[in-house]
């Protein structure tokens, strides 16, 4: 896959909250090696200087593990933002509602998006929708997000990797193209 300076890397709310007990109530998350292949975009990105967006989850929920004040909300140490990276704060599931996403990236003339964090069926899902269906071009790396399980619509429980399968599912071919970290570092045309 071509890789070119105007495709941003998004990191989606990669933050301590996620390791909060609640997200694994119903069981594991997949991906446990999804923190590392991210911290290895981030170095081919950093190395090629190409553009790198972070966005921080602040709930207003006053049980939420991601709200502000408090350890949760800290990006994770492996994937932190650099002082001269962009971070963007959000309070929905998508990082294009309330927030000037959308007008940093065009402002910048960034037209591509390769879309990493969590989880793969709530923000990560709502934003690569978001991206698609304002014209970005967008890309989804399967191995660089991850979910939880949770019982389906019907009560049946479904893994981690059931969830997350469906929504790469469901997104591929219509938001996005789903690809892998692999695809994207060096050794490959960038």
């Amino acid at each position: 896959m071509t890789v070119t300076a105007r495709a941003a890397l998004l990191v989606i709310d990669v933050q301590k909250a996620i390791d909060a007990p609640y997200h694994a109530v119903h069981g594991p998350r997949n991906n446990p090696g999804a923190e590392a292949n991210i911290a290895r975009l981030l170095s081919a990105w950093r190395s090629r200087g190409h553009p790198v967006l972070h966005i921080r989850h602040d709930s207003t929920s006053p049980e939420s593990a991601y709200r502000p004040g408090q350890e949760g909300n800290e990006f994770k140490r492996e994937v932190a933002p650099l002082a001269n990276e962009t971070v963007i704060s959000k309070r929905t599931n998508s990082a294009f509602i309330g927030t000037d996403l959308e007008h940093s990236l065009r402002s910048a003339g960034l037209d591509t998006l390769v879309v990493t964090g969590v989880s793969t069926n709530n923000s990560v899902e709502a934003t690569v929708r978001m991206a698609g269906n304002l014209g970005f071009h967008t890309y989804l790396v399967a191995d660089a997000c991850f979910t939880f399980a949770r019982p389906d619509f019907r009560g049946r429980m479904r893994s981690a990797e059931e969830v997350h399968s469906m929504s790469l599912a469901n997104l591929d071919g219509e938001y996005c193209k789903v690809v892998h970290t692999r695809d994207l570092l060096p050794g490959r045309p960038a």
